[in-house]
């Protein structure tokens, strides 16, 4: 009960910040900044949303193809329609709780594939890792391709935090810290070498066991290849999406790769902010607009709204396939 009690208090407070940015986004606006924000919108070329539909649903593909590799060393060969579904449901859910869509694609794909939930959260903490891994990089090439660009923005903002927490003793912090974490490492071993024989430890220990397989799957995949490949198409959608986005607009239009590596870099810190970025997304996207000199509301709330709409459409859709499709081939056996 408390547990829900905390989920549902930490969806309020994301979702009251997703909405706050909202407003105050709209609060700032002069009317004339309104008009001009709504008349881009109806002059928008939305003939460009079609590529980007179609990149995205390619690159949501892509995704599940790559966590089907991960699966492979443990033994385990899901249909690749059962994990897009699965992967789908997961992003639908996320929209409006932050991380849940994790732990309910694990959930979906497990029943229907006959796959221990365990073992699948522990493939989505090392694709996790590993996206953090290639979007430190994608930020690097980001500075290093634009660095004359960049260089100024990055500097201020680094400047800015480190202002504002000069008085903090970081050493001190750290320290406490790891200290505290040894600790707790200490205690748990103690406890589970005390209480070896009792059941809630053995079931801790089987979880652990499945975590520490679908963790280990990483090193032991077969189709390294595919699984770089896949990666690097990935974010190669999502750099071209906002590419080809830019031609909606007149005020975006003739904007180069460059300014789509820097959309994407800030952009995805956002959707952490947010359920599914909302409010977040586009006040994020108009920062680094005006790093090229172009104030412009509208292309973030066009972007948004229509990944959002994927994410709705296609994964209320795959709740449907999902079920119905897995009916059938129970039915047939």
């Amino acid at each position: 009960m408390r547990k829900k009690v905390f989920a549902v208090i930490q969806y309020l407070i994301f979702l009251g910040l997703g909405i706050f940015l909202t407003w105050w986004q709209f609060s700032k606006m002069t009317p004339a900044q309104y008009t001009h924000f709504m008349g881009s919108l109806r002059n928008a070329n939305y003939l460009v949303i079609i590529p980007i539909v179609i990149m995205a649903l390619l690159s949501h593909i892509s995704r599940a193809m790559r966590w089907k590799i991960m699966m492979e060393p443990m033994g385990y060969k899901p249909g690749t329609s059962n994990t897009f579904y699965a992967i789908m449901c997961g992003y639908f859910a996320n929209t409006f709780i932050p991380r849940a869509g994790e732990i309910l694609r694990c959930t979906l794909l497990g029943k229907y594939e006959k796959i221990p939930v365990n073992k699948l959260i522990g493939t989505i903490l090392v694709e996790r890792i590993f996206d953090l891994f290639c979007y430190g990089i994608f930020i690097v090439l980001t500075i290093l391709l634009q660095f004359s660009i960049v260089k100024d923005f990055v500097e201020n903002k680094v400047l800015q935090i480190s202002s504002k927490n000069a008085h903090i003793p970081w050493i001190k912090i750290i320290s406490v810290i790891l200290l505290v974490g040894a600790l707790i490492y200490l205690l748990v071993r103690w406890i589970f070498r005390k209480y070896a024989h009792h059941r809630h430890i053995i079931r801790i220990r089987g979880i652990h066991m499945g975590l520490k397989e679908g963790i280990m799957s990483i090193l032991r995949l077969k189709r390294r290849g595919a699984f770089l490949f896949h990666t690097l198409f990935i974010w190669a959608m999502y750099v071209l999406e906002i590419y080809v986005g830019f031609n909606a607009l007149s005020a975006t239009s003739g904007m180069g790769m460059g300014a789509a590596f820097s959309v994407l870099s800030l952009a995805t810190l956002a959707m952490i902010v947010a359920p599914g970025g909302i409010g977040a997304f586009p006040v994020a996207v108009q920062q680094v607009l005006l790093i090229y000199s172009v104030d412009n509301l509208s292309f973030g709330w066009l972007m948004w709204g229509t990944n959002t709409g994927i994410i709705l459409i296609v994964g209320v859709l795959s709740f449907g396939l999902l079920i119905y499709n897995n009916k059938n081939n129970y039915e047939s056996r």
